[in-house]
């Protein structure tokens, strides 16, 4: 679970860090001002923030509303067929590994401490430290995308205004291919390989957003 929220908080930083990097770079290539950059980079990040944590709330709000529900239709099976609920709890003892007759007395005794928990956590795999917490899951996904997005609005805020393109781009490709590395890491998967797709996408969002800011600041 630790590491899911934290796989969670590095994607959540990513995105903050390759939007607003690439929001400011297309701004600056648009030959604007560094008041201009800046305000455009702080609307980027409250704005992204407030999005991210809008659609987590949603979203977990759903899963929870579901795992209610499946709570509600456990506890009333328990209470118009307990034999019933006995014997799918047993099953699952069984097909776990424990002979029938044991498995039988594990889901008597579990059903008479606490039968819902039981039915819970073994059928339908819910537990107390998984639960969907639609507050938790929105604040945390919005602190992460404004920590990314933190990064290059601080590199846009000190470097010379004749470098911010290309020193927003430089420094954020850098932190994207750490963060790229990062979340390989939690899922196992290759981190060279992480670094590059990460890398090589982020360079080609700014550098897409970098020309048409371009384009933009010469035609105007």
């Amino acid at each position: 679970m630790q590491v899911g929220w934290l796989r969670a908080a590095v994607l959540g930083a990513n995105d903050g860090l390759l939007s607003t990097a690439s929001l400011l770079t297309g701004v600056a290539a648009a030959a604007a001002g560094r008041s201009e950059i800046l305000i455009a980079g702080v609307a980027g990040l409250v704005g992204g923030a407030l999005s991210m944590a809008a659609g987590e709330y949603v979203s977990v709000s759903s899963q929870a509303d579901l795992e209610r529900a499946d709570l509600a239709r456990e506890r009333y099976e328990l209470a118009v067929s307990p034999d019933t609920e006995h014997a799918e709890l047993a099953g699952i003892y069984v097909a776990r590994g424990l002979e029938p007759a044991l498995a039988a007395e594990v889901a008597t005794q579990l059903m008479a401490k606490d039968a819902l928990g039981a039915h819970a956590r073994d059928e339908l795999g819910l537990t107390e430290a998984g639960a969907a917490r639609p507050v938790q899951a929105a604040g945390a996904s919005a602190a992460a995308f404004a920590v990314g997005a933190g990064w290059p609005l601080g590199l846009a805020a000190v470097l010379p205004r004749d470098t911010v393109a290309v020193g927003v781009a430089a420094g954020s490709l850098v932190a994207l291919a750490i963060l790229g590395a990062v979340a390989a890491r939690f899922g196992g998967a290759s981190v060279l390989r992480g670094s590059l797709r990460v890398g090589v996408l982020g360079a080609l969002a700014m550098g897409v957003s970098a020309a048409i800011g371009a384009w933009f600041g010469t035609v105007v």
